[in-house]
């Protein structure tokens, strides 16, 4: 599937390229009794459709503030859905962690471990492998499962992206390879997809304990 700041502190954030302000103190946001002690929420809600709206949110002992809000957002082609299932096109709810990060060009800054990928690098969607949702690193000819089943990492959508800890368990049937990386300028197939001089932006904020929340 194809299948995530004029800062509070510029230093502390990182936040390079894409000019933020604090909102100086909303009400507690949609996802606030859902993140436990996250304090970087990307949030993602849907408009309607394979659209969305993200917002970008630190904690701070202030409460939560906004840095940037309205970013333009695709997600499934089938929108959202209340669960990940494989073969279905639709992105799914919940919060889910955003421990890792990868794509075809250098680490762009990101706190998050960073893998440069090329032609053969995978992500396993065969739920009949002990591989099922995993990065792999193998020639299309060599590679101990389906790649007809999984995907090539070497595409333009993954110049950045950043692993949304979807199927964790590694269910058979439950989705596998869902991403938060640079938009085509449509509809994904359940990732959550942006302009990638702003995701490089995000990256380089997003710190170990991230997540990502995904509503209606």
């Amino acid at each position: 599937m194809r299948g995530l700041i004029a800062l509070l502190c510029a230093a502390v954030l990182g936040w390079a390229s894409v000019a933020l302000a604090p909102d100086g103190g909303a009400a507690a946001p949609w996802f606030a009794n859902s993140v436990g002690n996250a304090t970087q929420v990307v949030s993602v809600v849907s408009t309607g459709g394979s659209n969305a709206q993200m917002d970008i949110y630190q904690r701070t002992a202030a409460g939560w503030q906004t840095l940037k809000t309205g970013i333009p957002t695709h997600v499934g082609s089938q929108g959202m859905a209340p669960q990940a299932k494989s073969e279905v096109p639709a992105t799914p709810m919940g919060v889910y962690s955003l421990d890792s990060a990868f794509g075809t060009a250098p680490n762009p800054g990101t706190g998050l471990p960073y893998t440069q990928v090329g032609p053969n690098h995978w992500w396993s969607g065969d739920d009949h492998s002990p591989t099922f949702n995993t990065m792999q690193v193998c020639q299309k000819s060599q590679c101990p499962f389906s790649t007809a089943a999984s995907e090539n990492l070497d595409i333009p959508q993954y110049k950045h992206a950043v692993v949304m800890g979807v199927n964790k368990n590694k269910v058979p049937g439950g989705g596998a390879a869902f991403f938060f990386h640079t938009t085509d300028g449509g509809p994904t197939e359940g990732c959550v997809a942006i302009d990638d001089a702003t995701l490089v932006s995000i990256m380089r904020w997003l710190q170990p304990g991230a997540v990502i929340a995904i509503t209606k």
